[in-house]
């Protein structure tokens, strides 16, 4: 079965310097019917004007993934880390016990555009901590490239959850195919460009959840990115 969200529905809002979607019900966004998808809580697509950002402000017992698209973001937080990221880096920062951070466009002239992900830990209470890999785009096109696991397997970032993130690039016609366990579900997040998802039509910034599907075929309609989270 697959269930398509449509980009359109998403909570938006558009502050000036932040324009947000929200897939999921987040901050002034709520709807009790998508509060998130199994372990997979929050995927906000930001774009944030350049010399902007979020101040510091705190978390606490959740995962939280950050993949940059264009521009680049600017981090900070209480366990001392520095760092920026950029398109082809993944982040996790593991807010556990808490942490404070802060996130901003460091280039005056240029928006960042970036996706914010949340997912659930398997425990509260986790130590804070943080990890970030650069992932080539070459890696990217034309597979399923592993970004994020709860073992960190194959280069990706660990994840304190059962869950397998993919990121895929592909061009009209090229297409991928991902084994579903029996019990295991998935959620697609389209990027940009349009695929089918086991004939499902999907385009930029719609999702998809899907259970009791064994197999999946991604097969672009025009260039293609995507993220493909396998998830118990």
């Amino acid at each position: 079965m697959i269930v398509k969200r449509p980009a359109a529905e998403r909570g938006h809002f558009n502050h000036g310097w932040l324009d947000t979607s929200h897939t999921f019900s987040f901050a002034g966004y709520h709807d009790p019917e998508r509060m998130g998808f199994r372990t997979l809580r929050v995927i906000n697509e930001d774009r944030v004007q350049g010399g902007k950002g979020f101040g510091n402000h705190s978390h606490s017992d959740m995962e939280i993934v950050t993949y940059v698209l264009e521009g680049a973001l600017a981090h900070s937080d209480s366990m001392g880390n520095r760092s920026t990221i950029v398109p082809g880096d993944v982040q996790r920062m593991t807010a556990g016990t808490g942490v404070t951070h802060s996130e901003f466009n460091p280039r005056p002239q240029e928006p960042v555009h970036f996706l914010q992900i949340w997912i659930l830990p398997d425990r509260r209470g986790l130590a804070p901590g943080y990890e970030q890999k650069a992932i080539p785009e070459a890696e990217e096109r034309g597979a399923l490239r592993l970004v994020a696991s709860r073992d960190g397997r194959d280069g990706s970032v660990t994840i304190h959850q059962d869950v397998d993130l993919y990121a895929s690039r592909l061009l009209p016609g090229e297409r991928v195919k991902h084994a579903v366990a029996s019990g295991r579900h998935a959620w697609l997040q389209v990027v940009t460009g349009r695929i089918e998802l086991n004939g499902t039509a999907l385009g930029a910034g719609d999702g998809a959840a899907v259970s009791r599907e064994s197999a999946l075929e991604m097969v672009a309609v025009e260039p293609a990115h995507f993220l493909l989270f396998d998830l118990a």
